[in-house]
């Protein structure tokens, strides 16, 4: 029997391409996938449950799952203000890991973003750092983060400032060190499908330069 895989945060860049990874890979025998709206993907081995994240405890009977991945996330200027933008990027990646973790999954995978640390100046990574040491006091088996830089790929909404960000990579990335290039999300989404088969115990961040090589 193959594992189960929860998914929240599917309509994203890393998420999205996680989905499909995850759709199909043997190793797992479902995909739970956690949505706002119903996702327009249809596979035998899917089950998209459509949720409200702020009533998520109501939905645990059907997010039993024994592997556990998060790409939920939002940016500062699509939340409106920094308790919207907590919500999205504190709590529910925390409620998530509740529930899973008292449902008995033995694996969490968290996608943060570089620089993330609770003694961040800058809200958004202290936001991310402080989500991280969160669930890590959950006491996971196996609990890895990933860090990525500014992430490349097709979104489905327009982010300001993205353009003028991929126009500098691409004509200046050479002058960037490895850590702070900009990512391919599909890395990302690749390095999570890959660390879970793994099954190693412990606590484990994977920054950008390393994510580079999947």
């Amino acid at each position: 029997m193959g594992k189960v895989a929860l998914v929240a945060g599917t309509t994203g860049l890393v998420g999205a391409q996680l989905l499909e990874l995850l759709l199909a890979d043997d190793r797992y025998s479902k995909v739970i996938a956690l949505s706002r709206k119903p996702l327009m993907v249809s596979h035998a081995k899917l089950d998209n449950v459509v949720v409200d994240f702020d009533q998520l405890s109501e939905y645990s009977n059907r997010l039993i799952s024994d592997v556990v991945f998060c790409c939920l996330g939002t940016t500062m200027k699509q939340a409106g203000s920094q308790a919207a933008f907590r919500k999205v990027d504190f709590e529910y990646p925390l409620e998530v890991a509740r529930i899973a973790k008292g449902l008995e999954a033995k694996q969490y995978h968290l996608v943060t973003a570089l620089g993330a640390s609770k003694k961040s100046s800058f809200y958004y990574n202290k936001v991310k750092g402080e989500v991280e040491e969160a669930i890590l006091e959950l006491g996971f088996e196996s609990y890895h983060i990933f860090r990525p830089s500014f992430l490349s790929g097709e979104r489905t909404e327009s982010r300001i400032g993205e353009n003028a960000t991929k126009i500098f990579f691409k004509y200046f990335g050479f002058l960037v060190p490895k850590k702070f290039k900009a990512i391919a999300s599909s890395k990302v989404a690749r390095a999570m499908v890959a660390k879970s088969k793994e099954e190693a115990r412990g606590v484990f961040i994977h920054e950008s330069d390393a994510l580079q090589n999947f």
